[in-house]
């Protein structure tokens, strides 16, 4: 589905990737581990043509995006869940839902999704005339998740989802994941939980100051020595 090759992002002088090689086929959840800074964020926004790549290509379905404007990769079917959640805190949860969709035209299909995603996080459809901001961290990532699931997406980026939330809330998020995987949703997953991530994902990628130093089925890297003391405890 999303292929990506030799991808240098930098920020002024600073290099935050370095010639990334990357793939995710239809219907995988691939993952990508690293600690703090090490530019799994930085490879999520340039796939988003949130900030531009210095060189590199990326392609989606044998099409290149590299300088498409980020309207168009959503377009394409690549929705992005960032970091921090940003949901719009003076919008009513129905109205974040309904922006989610702001690429497509077909209104009685879009009602039809935001019934599905109150279906999928009952939580949200308690709350739908409620102000975004007001909602705990948890239902803002499920919200977050919604929002971005409303233009379609064949390809879900989702950028630490579990990023200061309690433990069962968490359990909560990656039950819900492993269920729109199931429908055949691929996700490249950015999770400072490796094992979690890990235990979710069918490949990963594990990022070092900018740099891809392993890759490996999902189960593998579980059990390689250097993942584990890393990143496993």
């Amino acid at each position: 589905m999303i292929e990506i090759k030799h991808l240098t992002v930098a920020y002024g002088s600073v290099v935050a990737l370095k010639e990334a090689d990357l793939s995710v086929a239809d219907g995988e959840i691939v993952t990508l581990i690293g600690a703090n800074g090490a530019g799994k964020s930085t490879l999520l926004r340039a796939i988003s043509r949130l900030i531009p790549p210095r060189a590199g290509q990326i392609t989606i379905d044998g099409q290149d995006v590299t300088h498409l404007r980020p309207d168009e990769v959503v377009r394409l079917g690549v929705a992005h869940v960032p970091e921090g959640r940003r949901v719009l805190t003076w919008q009513t949860v129905q109205d974040n839902l309904e922006l989610g969709a702001y690429t497509r035209l077909d209104r009685a299909r879009i009602q039809q999704d935001i019934e599905r995603q109150f279906a999928t996080f009952p939580r949200l459809a308690e709350r739908r005339r409620q102000l975004a901001g007001t909602l705990s961290g948890g239902e803002q990532q499920m919200l977050a998740i919604a929002r971005a699931l409303m233009c379609r997406p064949r390809l879900l980026l989702l950028d630490e989802p579990s990023l200061g939330l309690a433990p069962l809330i968490v359990r909560d998020i990656f039950r819900i994941l492993n269920e729109l995987h199931t429908q055949g949703v691929t996700m490249l997953l950015v999770e400072q939980n490796a094992r979690l991530a890990l235990e979710l994902a069918n490949r990963g990628y594990v990022l070092e100051a900018g740099t891809i130093t392993i890759t490996g089925k999902a189960s593998d890297l579980i059990d390689d020595d250097r993942v584990r003391q890393a990143y496993l405890g």
